[in-house]
């Protein structure tokens, strides 16, 4: 072993999963191989920014629809450094798996730990503009005090809206129409409001089949009809 490269035993050297006799014969090759001193250095400056992740995130892995891969080799990873090898050849697997879905599925942990641009601060994501076209308006309905502002944003024959909409009691079942100059009525989403959504308010998204110039207003109305807020937001 104190002759030749192993880059498994490398990986489970930084975990801490080798032998006294082990860690002696590789403390030795180390001592007399640059290359693989230099792949030690990366290898711990991998597994310390492996450590300042949050348990909970080696554990839960990758996000919904990532590698899967990596995220049974960080809960492998974990269990392994929470306690003592109970085999040698797992923590060799495991080592080495680690290495290679680190560098190979989740490049933003490299990319962390390594970049020589990781202390820059990353650009501020552009926003692009509301187009041309999109209304804004608020409105406070006297009787019932829920209030709504909302915005529609035209589209090709149709609107996108977005409402933020506060004042309706909790457990109230709730739709929302866009209102056309012709009295006609498109559904734009519906919803039950929450505890929070009593309290806090409720933004939603939708859309409603009516052409952009024949906006007149936006209505949320509960299931049994009962009109809450109304915003006009005619041109």
């Amino acid at each position: 072993m104190t002759t030749q490269h192993d880059p498994q035993l490398l990986g489970a050297y930084v975990l801490g999963a080798l032998d006294e006799q082990e860690v002696r014969d590789m403390d030795e090759h180390l001592a007399s191989c640059p290359e693989c001193k230099r792949e030690l250095e990366e290898l711990r400056d991998m597994e310390a920014f492996l450590g300042e992740v949050p348990p909970e995130i080696m554990m839960d892995g990758p996000p919904e629809g990532g590698d899967l891969l990596l995220q049974r080799t960080l809960r492998q990873v974990r269990t392994e450094r929470g306690g003592v090898a109970k085999r040698r050849q797992f923590a060799l697997g495991a080592a080495a798996a680690v290495v290679a879905a680190v560098v190979l599925g989740a490049g933003v942990f490299v990319g962390k730990a390594t970049s020589p641009d990781a202390n820059v601060a990353s650009p501020t994501p552009t926003v692009a503009p509301d187009p041309s076209g999109t209304r804004l308006a608020t409105f406070t309905d006297p009787d019932t005090k829920a209030s709504m502002a909302v915005k529609v944003v035209p589209a090709a024959g149709w609107v996108r809206t977005n409402m933020s909409i506060n004042g309706i009691p909790e457990g109230e079942k709730c739709r929302i129409f866009v209102v056309a100059k012709d009295g006609s009525r498109q559904e734009a989403g519906s919803w039950v409001v929450s505890k929070r959504g009593a309290t806090e308010g409720t933004n939603l998204d939708g859309s409603a089949l009516v052409a952009p110039a024949d906006v007149k207003s936006v209505v949320v109305e509960n299931f049994e009809g009962k009109k809450f807020v109304e915003v006009p937001v005619q041109a």
